[in-house]
């Protein structure tokens, strides 16, 4: 695919684009050290309720190279109400805050009402208007649900955390402007359809992650995922597309600053 390459970007470190630091079992120090000795300069730490969302920017505001993002996870959508709603609008004012969510649809677990996910979906979309910052998006086995529902909200500005689509899928998303991250398991034997999705996307459109602790490496399955290993994503995402490594970190980690520019 290098022939139809943009202009490769100055080089910079790996950006970690979703991880969650407050879940995993060690401390977030080791975490972030480890990371930036493997060459990931930038982790975002994603909330997944008023708590998380608070603690994140505490971390953020601690460690060089960590920000956050504010939001109610689909999971507990039924439990977005105007406190949440109210806390999650002021966190979204901290300069060390880049994004509004993970929010989005979930309905292979289906732990929120249907109805309940689709109007924190909403509410999420007009919080990301209002502030100005991107919309993190989780979905699984809801597709044409969330395409409707980001559409008729115009939502712009949209990052697809651990795209768990098809090609089709990925080529709709980013034709729409939105950009795709994927994260480790994209290296699951079973996995060949992301592994087709990050080959359809354009460059300028993918990011990676490691949703930490969740989604190890298949080479380190049965163990806690860690933002150092968002190097094995992009060794993949490189090898599928036929690209070098420094092609592709250079060019997510560009996209990760135009995906989430108080990341700049």
């Amino acid at each position: 695919m290098s022939d139809r390459n943009p202009e490769l970007p100055v080089h910079g470190g790996a950006v970690d684009t979703h991880c969650h630091l407050l879940l995993c079992d060690r401390e977030p120090q080791p975490l972030v050290e480890e990371a930036r000795a493997a060459g990931v300069s930038t982790l975002v730490c994603a909330g997944i309720d008023p708590d998380t969302s608070r603690r994140s920017l505490e971390l953020a505001e601690s460690f060089r190279g960590v920000f956050a993002t504010a939001g109610m996870h689909p999971h507990t959508a039924s439990a977005m109400d105007h406190a949440a709603g109210a806390a999650i609008e002021e966190l979204c004012e901290n300069p060390h805050v880049v994004a509004v969510g993970e929010t989005g649809l979930d309905f292979y677990r289906m732990l929120s009402p249907r109805e309940d996910q689709e109007s924190n979906v909403r509410l999420h979309i007009a919080l990301a208007r209002d502030a100005g910052l991107p919309l993190v998006v989780h979905v699984r086995d809801a597709w044409p649900e969330i395409l409707r529902l980001l559409e008729e909200g115009s939502a712009e500005h949209v990052v697809l955390h651990c795209f768990s689509g098809d090609a089709r899928a990925a080529r709709e998303c980013a034709s729409r402007g939105y950009f795709l991250s994927f994260a480790a398991n994209i290296t699951y034997p079973k996995n060949e359809h992301l592994r087709e999705a990050a080959a359809a996307v354009p460059l300028d459109r993918l990011l990676v992650e490691t949703d930490s602790p969740y989604l190890a490496p298949q080479a380190l399955r049965g163990r806690d995922n860690a933002p150092a290993n968002v190097v094995a994503v992009i060794d993949e995402v490189a090898r599928v597309r036929g690209e070098s490594a420094d092609t592709v970190r250079a060019f997510t980690s560009a996209n990760a600053a135009r995906a989430f520019p108080r990341l700049r």
